[in-house]
């Protein structure tokens, strides 16, 4: 799987730090207004959890986690960059007079070392890469959360979501039916031919999809292990809640935070969703493009059976290699009760609300 943006790197592990040197790379997530509001409420809105605790921020990057958590009172910040960018971060602490709070260590996490007998009571760090996994960090942050964090402690994000859907993706076909006039269908199935096989970091519409979603997987981050990631596979049947034409499969993913849970009011905890109703983020959504002769015009409680798996590159661990095969719904088990317009989920769906009455 190739992509093109945030997290195009090369096999080489070590590209993967030195591509963090690049500023342009930091100033698209910066500029990501929902990136930066999550976390700055997950952490400055939650000051009764880090006022006086000890920090560690994995991945930091240019500091800006590690600034949110000494605003909100955290007593000592260990700030862990892998690049040269953490020169940048030392300076970032310094502008902002946390000098004294926030410590730089230039290293992978897997060379850090904490003080003698320190553990940390909070771990933060932003390491989601596309579809969440692909060039992400994670294994980098259960590392640290094994090693340094405190049996009680909290770790920004505690959890993940991985979502697919069918959808419809236009700006990928139906653009090319008629382009000034000129129609360029030859050209459109041409360029997908070029790219079959490759994913592709889309934004793809609400609209546009036409399922709300199915959940691929769900990660505990106070218990998931590295193993846990090496492999994950969906088969389903899903109803299509809406009338489009499928043309792929979109995937995207959602984060929460800890929140405050002396407070006995409702406890909401903060989010970070890609979802494609939520504000665009510069993760944007993955799209798995359908060859032509696979796309159909799909009706509102038409079924659409799949699998998909994600599996770990064999060469380059950081690296998700997506497997999407469309199977027969008339051969496939489907959900009871079923809402697909099928005769035999019809029939059966009669028959348990049937029984329901009867009882």
């Amino acid at each position: 799987m190739e992509t093109t943006d945030r997290n195009q790197q090369s096999a080489d592990p070590e590209s993967y730090f030195d591509s963090y040197e690049d500023l342009k790379i930091h100033e698209i997530m910066l500029a990501d207004k929902p990136r930066m509001a999550a976390y700055q409420k997950a952490i400055v809105g939650n000051r009764t959890l880090f006022e006086g605790k000890t920090v560690l921020d994995v991945g930091a990057g240019t500091g800006v986690l590690s600034i949110f958590c000494a605003q909100a009172g955290a007593s000592k910040v260990f700030a862990v960059e892998a690049s040269n960018l953490a020169r940048l971060a030392r300076a970032v602490a310094e502008e902002n007079q946390f000098q004294d709070v926030i410590e730089v260590s230039e290293c992978k996490v897997e060379d850090f070392k904490l003080p003698e007998g320190v553990r940390v009571d909070i771990i933060v760090s932003e390491w989601m890469g596309f579809f969440l996994l692909h060039e992400g960090m994670l294994d980098s942050v259960l590392y640290a959360r094994d090693k340094f964090l405190q049996p009680n402690g909290l770790m920004f994000p505690d959890t993940a979501t991985l979502y697919v859907a069918p959808c419809s993706v236009p700006t990928r076909f139906d653009q090319w039916e008629n382009l000034a006039g000129v129609s360029m269908r030859c050209f459109g199935r041409a360029l997908r031919d070029q790219n079959s096989g490759n994913p592709e970091v889309l934004t793809v519409a609400p609209q546009h999809l036409l399922h709300e979603g199915h959940i691929i997987a769900w990660f505990d981050l106070m218990e998931v292990s590295s193993e846990e990631l090496n492999t994950f596979e969906v088969k389903d049947v899903l109803v299509a809640q809406r009338t489009g034409k499928l043309q792929g499969f979109c995937i995207w993913f959602d984060c929460t935070f800890p929140g405050n849970e002396q407070d006995h009011h409702m406890l909401e905890h903060t989010s970070l969703s890609t979802n494609p109703s939520a504000p665009e983020t510069h993760w944007k959504q993955t799209v798995i493009p359908l060859p032509q002769e696979a796309c159909e015009e799909l009706e509102e409680r038409d079924p659409v059976a799949f699998s998909l798996s994600m599996t770990r590159n064999k060469e380059t661990k950081r690296r998700y290699d997506l497997q999407l095969t469309l199977l027969d719904p008339e051969k496939e088990e489907h959900h009871l009760p079923c809402e697909c317009h099928m005769t035999k989920c019809i029939l059966m769906k009669t028959h348990l609300e049937k029984m329901q009455v009867d009882t």
